[in-house]
């Protein structure tokens, strides 16, 4: 059979349209649809993984008074300011004691004088009792009536009574006494223990009602954090795990601590879990209260296990797993995850082993029998494959 022959014409078209649908071929074959996959790819390694736990807290005070008047009154004098060292019994301050000086002096008196009525009484019930005695024996002699000897008993009685009343109004006069002297007392502030000065809520002339804060003192030794850990992510916390506590207003520079104690009752509606971490030495100056702190702790290292990244764990359906090229293709290959630390690697406790090599990032959504092309990065325009695929937590 005899072929065409094509004109020249044809054959311009044909040596035009040849090479371009080679290139368009080859371009749908590197960028287009067909195009393979850009990944990056990590070896599972074998390692002893230490987890940490992180949250945030509140600086509080374990040991925070607030120093105010039992009784209504006008604040006199403030010796000390916000931010000044106190030290135990040192007398900060003074309220107006009014007439209180005044009744003290004149309960003293009644003190007095009740005082003096019991030696008179007392004195009283002496010749009361001789006379009754001396009676008693002309009694016996028959020197005297019977009448006369019971009328001395009577005198006796009398006087022992008027003692006892006697002795009464003393002790009366002697708690008023005293408790007007504690009450004077209690209008002097007075530092129960060493402290720093937090708060200075009224200044001299003031009134305030019983029971209002005039001074808040804070023992530093007893500064605190209160730390809150998602419950999903506090796994081994524990009482006494090193901490490293960064404040927000110290920048950087990180502070050791401790934990003094898990609390046994949790936060149902923000669903953490509390604990109390103290620093290991008292910051200068000292943090003020309810400053907020990032807190990390570390916990006890973990027997060698495989380990990989986070961002290489992805999820198909339910089952959770990475991506694994292997001589029949690109498979998903399931995974049982433990623990994992805040550097966002993750142990492998079964479906890998140290030295598999899984896909760490694509450039698109992966699924199985994909064409990829390892490379070292990725570019930076091209959008991650992998949306809300790295777990928040290993269970």
């Amino acid at each position: 059979m005899k072929l065409p022959t094509l004109s020249p014409a044809k054959l311009k078209v044909l040596a035009v349209l040849l090479p371009l649908g080679a290139l368009l071929l080859w371009v749908a074959l590197r960028t287009g649809p067909m195009a393979p996959i850009p990944v990056t790819e990590v070896q599972v390694r074998q390692q002893t993984l230490t987890p940490q736990l992180f949250g945030l807290g509140m600086v509080q005070a374990r040991q925070l008074h607030t120093l105010g008047p039992t009784v209504a009154g006008r604040v006199q004098t403030l010796r000390v300011d916000v931010g000044d060292s106190v030290q135990a019994g040192q007398v900060l301050g003074s309220m107006d004691p009014v007439d209180l000086d005044a009744r003290i002096r004149a309960l003293e008196a009644a003190q007095a004088r009740a005082q003096a009525s019991v030696q008179e009484a007392q004195t009283r019930q002496h010749f009361a009792a001789a006379q009754l005695q001396r009676y008693a024996q002309l009694a016996q002699a028959q020197a005297t009536s019977a009448e006369s000897l019971h009328l001395k008993r009577q005198e006796r009685d009398v006087a022992q009574a008027a003692l006892a009343a006697a002795h009464q109004e003393l002790q009366r006069t002697r708690a008023e006494v005293a408790a007007l002297r504690t009450q004077r007392q209690h209008l002097q502030l007075i530092a129960p223990q060493a402290a720093i000065v937090t708060a200075r809520a009224v200044e001299p002339g003031s009134t305030v009602v019983a029971g209002q804060t005039v001074l808040e003192l804070v023992v530093p030794s007893s500064v605190w954090i209160h730390l809150r850990l998602d419950q999903s992510a506090a796994v081994g916390l524990a009482a006494g795990l090193p901490a490293s506590i960064r404040l927000r207003s110290r920048g950087d520079a990180p502070l050791p601590g401790h934990v003094v104690r898990v609390e046994p009752h949790a936060d149902s509606v923000t669903e953490e879990l509390l604990a109390k971490v103290a620093f290991t030495e008292v910051p200068t100056p000292l943090p003020p209260l309810g400053e907020l702190a990032e807190v990390t702790l570390d916990t006890p290292p973990l027997p060698p296990t495989p380990v990989i990244p986070l961002a290489a764990v992805q999820r198909q359906g339910l089952e959770r797993g990475v991506w694994q090229r292997t001589a029949d293709g690109l498979r998903f290959a399931p995974v049982t995850l433990g623990r994992n630390d805040l550097q966002g690697n993750v142990q492998v406790l079964a479906g890998l082993q140290a030295g598999d090599t899984v896909v760490l990032h694509s450039a698109k959504a992966l699924h199985a029998g994909a064409r990829v092309q390892v490379v070292k990065h990725l570019a930076a325009a091209q959008p991650s494959a992998q949306p809300n695929t790295q777990p928040k937590a290993a269970p």
